[in-house]
C-alpha cells in the first residue's frame, strides 16, 4: 500500500478525530445507507426469516479453539484488502497492522499484504485519506487471505464480487469487516451459513440478506474458509484469531504485546454480548429501531401498539417494509431472556 503525498489533509483530519466525531458519525450513518442502497439493488430472494434462524453446523466451530492453518517454510502468504470507495479506514488498517507485525519462526514475514481494487487509480477511503492500490482484479495474485472492509460499493463493478467469490475457492481466510459483511454476502457466498456486521445495521442486513443467520452479539463469526468481524474495531480481533490459526496462541500474546493492544475480543467469538440484544426503546432517549442512533420525534410510525422514532423518513419506511425482521429480533430476544430466568 502506498499512501499518496498530497493526503496530508486526509492524515490532519485523522488526527482532529476528536473534534470532528460527530461529523464522521455521519458520514458512517449515510456510507450505511448507501450500503443498503447498493445491496438492495441486487434483487437478493427474500426466504423466511424462521428457516434461517436455525443453527447451522458452522456456528458451532467458532465456539471451538482455532482451526490451525499451515505456514509456509518462507512465510510471505498473500494477503489481499479489497479497497473501495469510503472503505472504513480501520477496517483493512486494523488488520494490516496486525498482519505486519507477525513473522516465522525464521523472522520472515508471515504475510505479503497488497492492496487491490478495480483500478489502480487512488482510492478515497475514510477521512478523505486516498490510498493507492497495488494491483487490480485483474492483475493481483492469487490471495491466500482476503479482507474486506465496509465501503460504498453501490459504483463498484460485477468483477469486483466475481473476483472475491473465485479466489475464495482457494483461500485459508476470506474476511469481512463490520459492513463489508454486505460485500461478501452480495457475492453469495455466506447464503445458508453465519455472519455478523456492525450492530448499527443489523436490522438492515437481516432484511437484505434473510438467508444468511446474522449472529448477534459476536465480535465474529468463522464457518469454512470464511469470517466475519463485527463493528470497525472488531477486525482486529479477527486478524489476530487468524494469525493464532498460522502461528498458535504464545506468538500472537507477544504480538498483540507488541502493539500494546489490550484488548481481548480475539479470544472469545461470543464477546460482543453488548450488541446481543436490541436495546430499550423509550420515550426519553429514542432510538431509532433500524440504525440504532439517535431519533427524531417528527418522524414515527406506531407498530403493534408502541410508537418509535426514526432518524430519518428513508429508516421509517425501510422499517415499514420488513416489520418481520423487527418481530424476530424482538423473539429472539424475549427467549435470551427465558433462558437466563431458568
Amino acid at each position: 500500500m502506498s499512501v499518496l503525498p498530497s493526503t496530508v489533509t486526509g492524515f490532519r483530519i485523522a488526527v482532529e478525530f476528536h473534534e470532528r466525531k460527530f461529523k464522521l458519525m455521519m458520514n458512517r450513518r449515510e456510507l450505511l445507507k448507501r450500503t443498503t442502497i447498493a445491496a438492495l439493488a441486487t434483487g437478493i430472494p427474500s426466504l423466511a426469516l424462521a428457516g434461517v434462524a436455525a443453527k447451522t453446523a458452522g456456528e458451532k466451530d467458532a465456539a471451538s479453539k482455532p482451526n490451525p492453518l499451515p505456514v509456509p517454510p518462507d512465510g510471505m502468504i498473500p494477503a489481499a484488502f479489497v479497497l473501495g470507495k469510503l472503505a472504513e479506514v480501520l477496517d483493512f488498517a486494523g488488520p494490516l497492522e496486525v498482519f505486519a507485525g507477525a513473522g516465522t519462526k525464521t523472522g520472515k514475514p508471515l504475510f505479503a499484504p497488497y492492496m487491490v481494487a478495480a483500478t489502480k487509480a487512488p482510492v478515497t477511503v475514510g477521512g478523505n485519506m486516498k490510498v493507492m492500490p497495488d494491483y487490480t482484479f485483474k492483475t493481483a495474485p492469487a490471495p491466500k487471505v482476503i479482507v474486506i472492509p465496509a465501503m460504498d460499493f453501490s459504483g463498484e463493478p460485477q468483477e469486483m464480487f466475481d473476483w472475491i467469490r473465485t479466489a475464495s475457492k482457494n483461500t485459508d481466510v476470506t474476511m469481512s469487516v463490520c459492513n463489508g459483511a454486505f460485500v461478501l454476502a452480495k457475492t453469495g457466498l455466506l447464503s445458508g451459513k453465519p455472519a455478523v456486521c456492525h450492530h448499527g445495521a443489523f436490522f438492515r442486513f437481516s432484511a437484505i440478506y434473510p438467508d444468511v443467520h446474522l449472529k448477534r452479539g459476536a465480535r465474529f463469526v468463522e464457518v469454512g474458509n470464511l469470517a466475519s468481524a463485527g463493528g470497525i474495531s472488531s477486525g482486529i480481533d479477527l486478524a489476530i484469531r487468524v494469525v493464532q490459526r498460522y502461528l498458535g496462541t504464545d506468538a500472537v500474546i507477544d504480538l498483540a504485546d507488541g502493539m500494546e493492544y489490550q484488548g481481548k475480543g480475539w479470544e472469545n467469538p461470543d464477546s460482543n454480548e453488548a450488541y446481543a440484544k436490541l436495546p430499550n426503546f423509550t420515550e426519553e432517549h429514542p432510538l431509532c429501531p433500524v440504525c440504532l442512533s439517535e431519533a427524531d420525534r417528527s418522524i414515527n410510525t406506531t407498530y403493534k401498539g408502541k410508537t418509535y422514532y426514526f432518524c430519518a423518513k428513508s429508516e421509517k419506511e425501510f422499517f415499514e417494509k420488513h416489520t418481520s425482521v423487527f418481530d424476530q429480533m424482538l423473539a429472539e430476544d424475549a427467549k435470551q431472556d427465558a433462558a437466563k430466568k431458568q
